[in-house]
């Protein structure tokens, strides 16, 4: 018989009220007993001390990791506050701009995937399978709204989406020993975006044998449903026709290309400055409200 149900007995027997009424009663030590019995969470597994605790951690992943495969309850507790918590002190712009518009107080709404796949998209740079590079933990990444646009074709521009900086990675045994670039991104409200209407209008179809790295969802390809604008290209500095990228039915971009080697011209030239095909409605206002992040 569990502790609870003998402190339940020893309770009713000793004083002779109804279970109703001990569920509210205090033990001398200043813990509700009905707490325990109802099986509320106390103690290690109370939210609030776990938030205080990975909040001294600085929210160390691997360490929420760790705790999130002890038991299913904290495993519960992670995926409904401990991720949404590290995603919004790692990039609390970027998660207030994903859930505005949500019933609840801002960065405490919900995002397509759940907390835990934005938490992994954040800190994970997915690699690029066709070129044999492995993903790998990332901790430092800067997303930018205005690359995001970069991304969108001009049907599709009233879209908010966000887009890190390529992760590159040298390829050895190609001509030149040529780049990969490995990025990722998020889009806010998929479901209700022009994209997913544009590939689901143009019946593009889901791919067979790639998945999301980030929530393990189904993908198109937006190369081959012929979104894919050149200015990501010119973002990325990319060679042009050698970049692909996927989106997934929640939202969560990954993707790779080809970088092209520019020399220190080249560099000041092609900056972060450069128009999209969108034209030059993007101005020097909205760049520079870019969000940005160290993680």
């Amino acid at each position: 018989m569990s502790e609870g149900t003998l402190e339940m007995k020893r309770l009713r027997v000793g004083s002779g009220c109804s279970i109703g009424a001990v569920a509210d009663d205090w033990n001398g030590r200043g813990r509700c007993i009905g707490a325990r019995i109802r099986g509320v969470n106390v103690g290690i597994l109370d939210e609030q001390v776990l938030v205080l605790v990975f909040r001294a951690l600085n929210w160390d992943p691997q360490a929420l990791c760790s705790v999130a495969r002890v038991s299913r309850r904290l495993r519960a507790v992670a995926e409904r506050v401990l991720w949404r918590e590290l995603c919004g002190s790692r990039a609390p712009r970027m998660v207030s701009a994903l859930t505005a518009g949500s019933s609840s107080a801002p960065g405490s709404g919900r995002v397509g995937g759940g907390w835990p796949a934005l938490a992994k998209l954040l800190l994970f740079c997915c690699g690029a399978a066709g070129a044999g590079v492995p993903g790998h933990f990332a901790p430092v990444s800067r997303f930018s709204k205005t690359s995001g646009r970069s991304f969108l074709s001009r049907r599709c521009g009233g879209d908010l989406l966000y887009v890190s900086d390529p992760c590159e990675h040298a390829v050895p045994g190609t001509a030149g020993d040529e780049d990969v670039g490995a990025y990722r991104g998020v889009f806010r409200g998929f479901m209700r975006s022009r994209t997913r209407a544009c590939l689901v209008g143009g019946r593009a179809p889901l791919e067979p044998r790639v998945r999301c790295p980030y929530c393990g969802a189904r993908v198109w390809s937006v190369t081959a449903a012929g979104l894919a604008p050149r200015s990501a290209c010119r973002r990325l500095g990319a060679h042009e026709g050698r970049l692909e990228y996927f989106v997934c039915v929640s939202g969560h971009l990954h993707g790779s290309c080809w970088l092209a080697r520019l020399s220190d011209s080249d560099g000041e030239r092609d900056g972060s400055g450069s128009l999209s095909d969108d034209g030059d409605a993007f101005g020097a206002s909205e760049e520079e409200d870019d969000r940005r992040m160290a993680l």
